[in-house]
């Protein structure tokens, strides 16, 4: 599932494939895209007429913000947009049309069809789910050292969970979690209670610099992400931890291990991220 750093990516090429664009109508062709409405003829009528004035990103949630309507979407496993000319030839599993007065049209390519479209007044997205109950954004201002312990401290759960929790932070997935781990030396069933404050410093810096790169490298292409120009990510090059089992730590030369946490793979050097309690 795209994290962060793709759908970063996604909502900042389509921005400029799409920013200025006024919807002249709209197909669906898998009514269970659509979450909200319920009914799929109000929301092709209620897109009709308005222009797409910016493409913004929560958590891994991309907000199409048009002039008095913000769609939010959800990429899910393998959702992808792409812009075409109207009499360019449909792809297979294109479930959503958006077609532009001028004459180009934005297509919605969904394999495993899990993605999901939301469609609000402005304003209203942000006070409704999916994305109402969405934790602080890692990479804005408010996240700090000090909000990061406080959100996680008190929790029983071990530190990898917890940082997947899109409800205490958003964006973090499995790739991110292990990469910023890794960085900052701390083993991912480790409790909260039982890091120091240079370690919640390590670990605050570790996530901000992994995203970041990550951001700056067009996400990491794992399985079949691509940016809404189709082109790849380029920050799987530069992994150190995710998918490098019975690899050579880059730090310490240890051989890389791969086991189970909380239900997800999670790769770690078993000599820089110790197990202390």
């Amino acid at each position: 599932m795209p994290e962060l750093p793709e759908v970063e990516t996604v909502a900042r090429t389509l921005k400029q494939l799409v920013q200025g664009k006024t919807i002249e109508h709209v197909q669906v062709h898998l009514p269970r895209i659509i979450q909200r409405p319920a009914e799929i003829e109000q929301f092709c009528a209620a897109l009709i007429g308005h222009t797409i004035m910016d493409v913004a990103r929560r958590g891994k949630f991309l907000r199409i913000i048009l002039d008095g309507l913000v769609l939010v979407s959800h990429l899910r496993m393998e959702g992808r947009y792409g812009l075409f000319k109207q009499d360019e030839p449909v792809e297979k599993h294109t479930h959503v049309r958006f077609s532009f007065t001028d004459g180009t049209e934005l297509r919605y390519k969904d394999v495993r069809q899990f993605g999901t479209m939301h469609l609000f007044k402005e304003g209203e997205e942000l006070l409704e789910l999916p994305l109402k109950k969405l934790g602080i954004e890692p990479l804005s201002d408010q996240f700090t050292p000090d909000i990061l312990r406080s959100k996680l401290e008190k929790r029983s759960s071990k530190i990898k969970p917890l940082l997947l929790n899109q409800e205490l932070i958003v964006g973090l997935g499995n790739i991110y979690v292990d990469e910023a781990l890794f960085a900052a030396k701390i083993h991912p069933e480790r409790t909260p209670d039982s890091l120091s404050s240079k370690e919640w410093k390590s670990l605050h810096q570790a996530i901000v610099d992994t995203l970041t790169r990550a951001v700056d490298a067009g996400g990491s292409s794992i399985k079949s992400y691509v940016n809404g120009q189709g082109e790849m990510g380029l920050f799987q090059q530069q992994l150190s931890a995710y998918g490098r089992e019975n690899e050579p730590c880059s730090s310490c030369g240890t051989t890389m291990v791969k086991f189970v946490v909380g239900g997800r793979g999670t790769h770690i050097c078993p000599r820089c991220q110790k197990l202390k309690k």
